[in-house]
């Protein structure tokens, strides 16, 4: 069966459909929940979240379902650069104006991110079956506390090179994200824009480079996709625009309703603009305005944007949100994530067909 290989089978899912972990509020507890229980691979993203809501949404999701499910962390390769107060300056006065269409004054000097070792200690005190982290390696230690709670290690990359970063350091699997993906880029090692290699390039080359099981990601929105990377000699695929839409989606009522509509194929672009590291999401008004403007580092960036992208959801206006999307195909609405699962699934089946 097209849907069992060695890495499924250490997960324990059915199907080799992994959902990514979207932060922000995407990846409900709900909707990671929902797509183990169909049979594929739930993830819960950490993000910016402090320890006790970590903790909360795996109490969450356990309460939920029984099976395995990822969580994942943002684990930045480095320290932030402190920007000069001239620097921070520039960045405030490019936002002015869209802060002022939703009534928005300056903005107040951020507060540190929780630091991903608390975030990890919660999580532990809770369980979870998959360690997943992207922006770089952890340290030795946090990487030996949580593969000696039993958990397995998956990372991003999004070169051969970082993947083989990832083998070395211990990962039990990488995920290749490609350029297509939508979101942050995962890149660690070198420059984000020289780290643009399409999915279907990408792929063999990690694959050919490492010896644990790689994931695909970036750009797969149906079965056709999921086909396309096994046939690449992934284990498995990674899906998040996919899941966007589903009913369980933590997405506005905005985001949902820009990332159905129909559009071009240059409907998404990278930016920097939202939080300072290369993302990519639909093209809006936010976006076309910023190129050029000055922008703080990540996670800077993030948080002088934090309350104008809250105050855009609430009041509708898609044309001011991080609306991250890939480049595949927009998903399905008032789709259940248990009903994207099995659609998917039925479109990879009957594609692998096809080809006999």
């Amino acid at each position: 069966m097209w849907n069992r290989n060695d890495f499924t089978r250490r997960l324990g899912i059915e199907w080799p459909i992994l959902q990514a972990p979207m932060a922000g509020g995407i990846s409900t507890p709900a909707l990671a929940a929902t797509v183990s229980n169909a049979g594929g691979l739930g993830a819960f993203a950490a993000g910016a979240l402090p320890p006790d809501a970590v903790r909360d949404g795996i109490r969450e999701i356990r309460r939920l379902t029984s099976l395995p499910f990822a969580v994942n962390f943002f684990t930045p390769d480095g320290p932030v650069a402190t920007p000069t107060e001239a620097e921070r300056e520039a960045a405030v006065a490019a936002l002015r104006p869209f802060r002022e269409e939703v009534g928005l004054g300056t903005p107040a000097r951020p507060a540190p991110l929780p630091r991903v070792e608390d975030q990890v200690e919660a999580a532990l005190s809770e369980g979870f079956a998959v360690f997943s982290c992207t922006f770089g390696i952890p340290a030795a230690g946090l990487l030996e506390r949580v593969r000696g709670a039993g958990a397995l290690l998956v990372g991003t990359a999004t070169t051969p090179a970082e993947a083989a970063a990832l083998e070395a350091a211990g990962f039990d699997a990488v995920v290749a994200q490609g350029a297509e993906a939508g979101g942050h880029r995962g890149t660690f090692a070198g420059a984000p824009e020289r780290a643009l290699i399409g999915t279907l390039a990408l792929v063999p080359r990690v694959t050919s480079r490492v010896r644990v099981p790689v994931v695909a990601a970036g750009g797969i929105a149906d079965g056709r996709g999921v086909a396309a990377a096994l046939a690449l000699g992934a284990r498995a695929a990674q899906l998040g625009t996919a899941f966007l839409a589903c009913t369980e989606s933590g997405a506005s009522a905005a985001y949902r309703a820009a990332v159905t509509a129909p559009g071009d194929v240059d409907r998404t672009a990278l930016t920097t603009a939202f939080s300072g590291r290369m993302a990519r999401g639909l093209r809006n008004r936010f976006v076309e305005g910023m190129a050029g403007k000055p922008v703080l580092p990540f996670p800077l960036q993030n948080a002088l944007t934090q309350d104008l992208r809250a105050a855009a959801a609430r009041a509708g206006d898609a044309g001011l949100l991080s609306a991250w999307a890939g480049q595949g195909l927009a998903p399905r609405s008032g789709l259940s994530a248990a009903e994207v699962v099995a659609t998917i699934v039925r479109e990879t089946g009957a594609a692998l067909d096809a080809l006999r």
